[in-house]
């Protein structure tokens, strides 16, 4: 078959599964918490793919926010906005990204592809980071300006000790800076290459830096689905690496972590924590996202089972001694809502209700009917751990027939006032949320 003609009937397969997908998900919210309801798999050859057309915000729309909070558009016009990085002097960094493109190895991977595209997933990345400044403290930066750029599909990012490091998707990128600074001028320096090649099927690094400074630890995703490419292009990536901030020596952290979006501390204990999206062509409701601290040492299943010793049949040879000692997950946050963002409340709150716990931002699912996350919600915290039902906070991004989409929440920060920064990669925006009679 030539090209072209794939690509031909690769579309009308399009067509038909976004007409005909029938294969419906159970209820979400008995995915979420510490036993998440997970019924058998289901294997298919195409799974089934629904995805709301991306069409942008109108002047004056925002997402919608409880009862005694605020939002508003704290810049537009951006190039697909990915992460938002708060300065101790109050500027905002906007990591602005997508992938740098990979080779399709199955049919399959190319109608996928052209789904994702439909939501906004393929839109054009800045490859930069801009800063963003608020003078007056109104929340609405006067003053917006590429801080660097020419990166490679950046994601991560962190300060210390006057270095920006700039997780890129093959290396940390090291910068001389001092917040203040509103450009900057100097070449990088490499720190450490990280795992890339020319699948990089999860494209994205996350980044967070040890409480004393001393260390970044990197996220790391799967290059495949459930390794049915071979585990030898699967080495070192599902995982989470420590590196050393100053010689970039790094070791596995922890393994069998199949999408690790974001990484965060948690303050007062300095325990890691991370966001993880789970596996795909399974069925809508097998394999949940999750929330869950991360042990050094630890290994969490993948590509051998998911939450705990839930054994996926598809992957060939199993290894029954890495089931048993893989460690469930914390914290359900339902199937396919693509988790890419969190942050822990850090004594600053945008309402008493958030006081203890991390906000979470679900970018939203591409292969589930009904569709599943587009929000961005608030997981609450008990004696360390999550404990209790999620808390909507900032959703309508999704039209209610579930036919379009005008933004999907990826990264979350918490700026120096408390306010919840949220970064929308789709509507090119980055939202603030603050108490209502509050503005700074």
């Amino acid at each position: 078959m030539t090209v072209k003609r794939f690509r031909a009937a690769s579309s009308l397969m399009v067509v038909a599964l976004l007409a005909g997908c029938n294969d419906k998900g159970g209820d979400p919210a008995k995915q979420y918490g510490s036993n998440p309801d997970i019924p058998e798999s289901r294997e298919y050859l195409v799974p089934p793919m629904s995805v709301p057309q991306a069409v942008g915000w109108k002047e004056g729309e925002t997402p919608t926010v409880p009862a005694g909070l605020r939002i508003q558009a704290m810049a537009n016009g951006l190039m697909h906005p990915r992460i938002v990085y708060p300065l101790s002097n109050g500027d905002i960094l906007v990591v602005e990204s997508n992938g740098p493109g990979t080779k399709p190895l199955r049919p399959k991977d190319y109608i996928s592809g052209l789904i994702k595209a439909r939501g906004g997933a393929a839109d054009k990345g800045g490859n930069r980071i801009t800063l963003l400044r608020d003078v007056d403290g109104d929340g609405i930066p006067e003053m917006k300006t590429v801080l660097v750029d020419n990166l490679h599909s950046p994601y991560g990012v962190a300060v210390v000790a006057d270095t920006l490091y700039v997780a890129n998707t093959d290396a940390i990128i090291a910068y001389p800076f001092k917040p203040g600074q509103t450009e900057i001028k100097e070449p990088g320096t490499k720190l450490v290459d990280l795992p890339a090649g020319p699948i990089n099927h999860h494209w994205t690094k996350a980044m967070v830096a040890s409480p004393d400074g001393s260390k970044l630890y990197v996220g790391v995703g799967s290059n495949s689905n459930v390794a049915e490419n071979g585990m030898d292009i699967e080495e070192d990536r599902a995982a989470i690496f420590e590196v050393d901030r100053l010689t970039g020596a790094k070791r596995l952290y922890a393994t069998g972590i199949r999408n690790p979006t974001n990484l965060a501390v948690q303050p007062g204990t300095g325990q890691l924590f991370a966001v993880v999206n789970g596996r795909d062509e399974n069925g809508p409701d097998a394999d949940p996202d999750y929330l869950s601290s991360i042990k050094e040492g630890g290994f969490y299943g993948w590509p051998y089972s998911y939450w705990g010793q839930h054994v996926d049949d598809r992957v060939q040879p199993q290894k029954p001694d890495m089931v048993a000692k893989a460690i469930k997950p914390d914290y359900g946050l339902s199937s396919h809502v693509a988790t890419l963002g969190v942050a822990f409340t850090q004594g600053q709150k945008v309402s008493p209700q958030f006081a203890n716990g991390a906000f979470v931002g679900e970018h939203g699912s591409w292969n589930r009917d009904p569709l599943n996350g587009y929000q961005v919600i608030f997981v609450p915290f008990a004696d360390g751990r999550p404990n209790g039902d999620p808390v909507p906070v900032v959703t309508d991004f999704l039209a209610q027939d579930h036919k379009t989409v005008r933004g999907r929440p990826v990264g979350v920060a918490l700026d120096r006032t408390g306010a919840l920064i949220v970064a929308d990669d789709v509507g090119n925006t980055v939202w603030r949320v603050s108490g209502a009679a509050a503005t700074h």
